[in-house]
């Protein structure tokens, strides 16, 4: 409790000081896309996909090429970065459960040290920590979560809003006109795209399914690419919408004194993308830009964590991060590109949909990744089971017709370990934990989790959850029902079902 007391006593004391002068700290604009991989832009290497204005923040900024996520799953992934604890840490590491209300946020003490702080689009924390913003404008959760009853049967996400709200940016740029001028300002500008389900139609100029990039594991047929591009639109859509965002603050004339981070929250949905631990699932685009302070069109290869996000936002602002937090400030890379901040990053995979534990620790060359429950199968989430890519390689696998790199997502029971040479097997499609060769590296990268999951206290759950989609047709089942109940009320209902059950 007096480490609270003394984090807000010295917030106090700042937000005195900077009320007797003009608080000219740095505005920060933070924009997390929905489930987009980290290459799926023209500054990242695929020219294929139109992306002139995050590219121009790339150009103008510097990029991170080695920067992760601790969970490929949307609201366990946000949870994480506003706590800059890991997921398990934060009691909200399943797909949907709220952010408990003891939770502290960095949001909160950059609002009690004068910035305005606001939520525009994707909410997905729950209801408990909205008060950690001077706003909040949530888009419909049509634009992302399967309905309940009689309408979840069709298994297709039904978007009650219309034209650009359907993208969860069309409040972006309001609430930027919205924000008081006498106070610095903190924006959490979450976008739906390119989230499922798909509209055709979208842009004037689709992309051409003969134009996209497919990945060895997935299925290369027409229907596979028409997924695809119409994945690619909803990038370019969110696209136009960073570009009215710079437009705005150049109106504004606060563009050189704003500090803009662009990410994702997870990998794309696609199959061995979205919730898993591979890089198509944990890697995420981390554009800097920062006009006169960030080298343009720079780079660093060093390992940042999005736990680290929180940490940089309170340094820009003049404040400490609380020794709670587990992530440490990237800022000093900015000026030094080969900076190690960090040695290792651990991410996780837990309940998505559908029940798994995993557990991954990676540096710049290995990749090791544990199953605790391995018997299993590596299932997508179940909005990819229903995608247009999915029921393609389902098809071909009941006709035989897969390659073994394919057949990832169908495997049961799974490896135990996994272990990847990512330099030179960067799709990791060859487990080299039996290699004998890679015996010593083995070794080193499993004590480097137990270590990790002793000192953030990572343990087993004491209850499997129950699938709530079948998985094989990405249908929701008997116990699905929304909103979920949160990790409390779960585990006391886990323990009654399995002592029955016995």
């Amino acid at each position: 409790m007096n480490r609270y007391i003394s984090i807000f006593s010295l917030i106090g004391l700042i937000s005195t000081l900077l009320g007797a002068a003009a608080d000219n700290r740095p505005n920060i604009v933070f924009i997390i896309a929905d489930d987009m991989a980290w290459d799926d832009l023209g500054c990242a290497g695929n020219p294929n996909v139109r992306t002139p204005n995050i590219d121009r923040l790339a150009n103008g900024g510097m990029r991170f090429t080695n920067a992760f996520l601790t969970i490929s799953s949307c609201s366990p992934s946000r949870a994480s970065i506003i706590t800059s604890t890991y997921p398990h840490q934060t009691d909200a590491e399943q797909l949907h459960w709220p952010l408990p209300a003891d939770r502290l946020t960095f949001t909160e003490l950059l609002k009690s040290s004068g910035y305005w702080t606001v939520a525009a689009g994707k909410w997905h924390l729950g209801n408990f920590v909205k008060d950690r913003f001077d706003e909040v404008r949530e888009a419909d959760v049509s634009g992302f979560q399967l309905p309940t009853g009689k309408a979840a049967k069709e298994g297709k996400i039904t978007q009650k809003v219309i034209g650009d709200a359907r993208s969860g940016c069309d409040q972006w740029v309001p609430v930027l006109k919205a924000r008081p001028k006498d106070k610095p300002l903190f924006a959490w500008l979450a976008a739906l795209d390119p989230h499922r389900d798909y509209d055709k139609g979208i842009l004037d100029k689709p992309h051409r399914p003969e134009n996209v990039r497919l990945p060895p594991y997935v299925a290369d047929t027409i229907k596979s690419r028409q997924d695809y591009a119409l994945y690619y639109d909803e990038i370019t859509r969110l696209d136009r919408f960073v570009g009215d965002v710079i437009e705005e603050l150049q109106k504004q004339n606060i563009f050189d004194n704003t500090f803009i981070l662009f990410i994702s929250d997870n990998g794309r949905p696609f199959p061995r993308d979205k919730t898993t631990l591979y890089d198509s699932g944990i890697k995420t685009p981390f554009i800097v830009h920062w006009p006169n302070r960030v080298k343009p069109g720079s780079k660093s290869d060093s390992l940042v964590s999005s736990i680290d996000i929180a940490p940089a936002f309170l340094e820009l602002a003049s404040l400490s991060a609380p020794t709670i937090f587990e992530g440490h400030s990237f800022l000093p890379i900015i000026n030094d590109p080969k900076l190690m901040l960090n040695r290792y990053i651990f991410a996780e995979r837990n309940w998505h949909d559908y029940e798994d534990l995993v557990r991954a620790v990676r540096n710049k060359k290995y990749k090791y990744i544990r199953n605790f429950y391995n018997d299993l199968p590596n299932t997508p989430p179940a909005d990819v089971v229903r995608s247009v890519s999915y029921r393609e390689m389902i098809r071909l696998r009941n006709k035989g017709k897969l390659t073994k790199a394919q057949k990832n997502t169908f495997i049961q029971p799974r490896a135990v370990e996994e272990f990847y040479d990512i330099r030179n097997d960067p799709f990791e499609l060859h487990n080299l934990a039996l290699s004998s060769d890679h015996a010593k590296q083995l070794k080193k990268f499993r004590l480097a989790l137990a270590k990790w999951q002793k000192e953030t206290t990572d343990m087993a759950p004491p209850f499997r959850t129950l699938d709530e989609f079948g998985r094989e047709d990405g249908q929701a089942l008997p116990v699905r029902e929304r909103p979920r109940p949160d990790k409390t009320e779960m585990t006391k209902r886990l323990r009654a079902y399995y002592e029955n059950k016995k």
